[in-house]
């Protein structure tokens, strides 16, 4: 690590966006305080040894952040009063949607109010969390304007924007080599938050405004959620036709210019890319700005995991030559059939199940009367989240014993693609597969019928 500083960050959330950014400024030789309300997180980063709990980010990580703590450089901690020995706040709370599908900025006020208890001149104050257009500006500054009304913004204290960026398991780009956008309420806060990204980031780009940095990120993962919504809805059409989606993607990707491929899947999982599209569209609402084409393709992704279900449940009751699904639908001698659900884990080799589809997958086969389990090396078990809470293990699939375990499914549900599960051995002893990834793609011409596309 480089020689230690006098400068002081302070992380708010030490998540899978706040704990490498935390990493981040460490490297660089800033002195950092973690805060985080779930005490679990300061508890683990103080143990001896470490213990990990966003595997991804591998030992090397961990061993850093054990040694800046060794050394006094990094403090992980619940008490926000230590917001106050902070020469800047980056603020990496969630944003999720409500049970109606909109924003939840609890946690994004919750942290602002936090901050303006401990306010002090010349602070850099950044929020992270992504959100739509407007909110640091008309939501996040009030309760620092409500602390300090004496105090202006840029004199006494700078606030900005600059939306985290990480992709939990991108090997190619760590955190701090990612291009940092900054975007302040007004120019003096975009120097002054742009100055404190310059500490770890190889490149910060500051631009115009909070707005541009808030829609820039809105942006990035509502084309993304877009273009994942047209090849979902493509593989029913194409599926229709005879036509398989893999394939075609594949073939239309030879062309090197003009097309960028995206791929189907059983739904959209992570913080971002799900929620994203809805925080906008929310916002075009309040302002009487129709969104149509977004609201769309919000709906067709969050759609994604009951048409799986409905796959699902459809093949098992063809197979049992039953009537009506919900209530006919049997396995092997009549019983309730058993389905295994392979990942939990929102995209493959990590352990993110933030958001992930796996979730409703199981729900929505155990509503309809299947006895579900999961498998995921990287999820050996579930825990409590916002809204949900499974109690569940993961069953072992690997070896001599997991082949027989394998056998013993009516069915087999691929919903994430890890590169652990052996495959051949899933081909060899599954009894169906349902592959919502194309992992089985191989394996095809051998499995025949009893592997299903969705």
């Amino acid at each position: 690590m480089a020689a230690a500083s006098s400068f002081t960050v302070a992380v708010m959330g030490l998540g899978y966006v706040g704990l490498p950014l935390a990493h981040g400024f460490l490297a660089s030789g800033v002195r950092v305080i973690g805060i985080d309300n779930d005490p679990a997180k300061p508890e683990a980063l103080h143990a001896q040894p470490i213990r990990p709990y966003l595997k991804h980010l591998g030992q090397t990580v961990y061993g850093e952040l054990a040694a800046a703590a060794r050394a006094g450089r990094f403090l992980a901690t619940t008490d926000a009063g230590y917001l106050a020995d902070a020469d800047a706040v980056l603020v990496c709370v969630p944003t999720p949607l409500d049970e109606e599908h909109r924003p939840d900025l609890s946690y994004v006020m919750a942290a602002s109010a936090a901050i303006g208890r401990t306010l002090r001149r010349g602070q850099v104050i950044v929020l992270e969390s992504t959100t739509y257009p407007g909110t640091t500006r008309e939501e996040f500054l009030r309760p620092l304007l409500a602390a300090r009304p004496e105090w202006k913004v840029g004199i006494d204290y700078f606030v900005a924007f600059s939306p985290e960026r990480e992709d939990p398991g991108n090997r190619e780009y760590s955190t701090t080599q990612i291009p940092k956008l900054v975007g302040g309420l007004d120019a003096a806060s975009t120097r002054a938050a742009a100055d404190v990204y310059r500490r770890a980031f190889t490149t910060v780009i500051a631009v115009e405004s909070a707005e541009v940095a808030e829609a820039a990120k809105i942006l990035e993962n509502t084309f993304r959620a877009v273009n994942i919504a047209l090849v979902n809805e493509l593989k029913g059409v194409f599926g229709a036709m005879g036509v398989d989606i893999w394939q075609v993607i594949e073939a239309a990707r030879s062309k090197p210019f003009g097309f960028m491929p995206f791929y189907p899947g059983p739904g959209l999982g992570g913080h971002c890319i799900p929620i994203d599209p809805f925080y906008l569209a929310h916002r075009a609402r309040q302002l009487g700005v129709p969104s149509q084409f977004i609201e769309l393709a919000g709906r067709v992704n969050t759609n994604m995991p009951g048409k799986v279900v409905q796959v699902t449940l459809a093949v098992l009751a063809g197979v049992a030559g039953a009537g009506p699904l919900r209530d006919e639908i049997k396995g092997r001698d009549g019983r309730a059939p058993r389905v295994l659900v392979m990942g939990l884990a929102y995209k493959r080799d990590i352990d993110d199940v933030r958001e992930s589809p796996s979730f409703a997958i199981i729900e929505g086969l155990a509503a309809a009367g299947c006895l579900v389990d999961y498998t995921d090396p990287h999820v050996p078990a579930t825990h409590r989240m916002r809204r949900r809470d499974l109690g569940m293990k993961s069953v072992e699939i690997a070896g001599p014993q997991g082949a027989a375990r394998l056998a013993e499914y009516d069915a087999v549900v691929i919903s994430t693609d890890h590169s652990a599960f052996d495959y051949a051995q899933v081909a060899a002893h599954a009894r169906l597969v349902i592959d919502t990834r194309n992992a089985m793609a191989v394996y095809a011409e051998r499995m025949g019928s009893r592997l299903v596309k969705a």
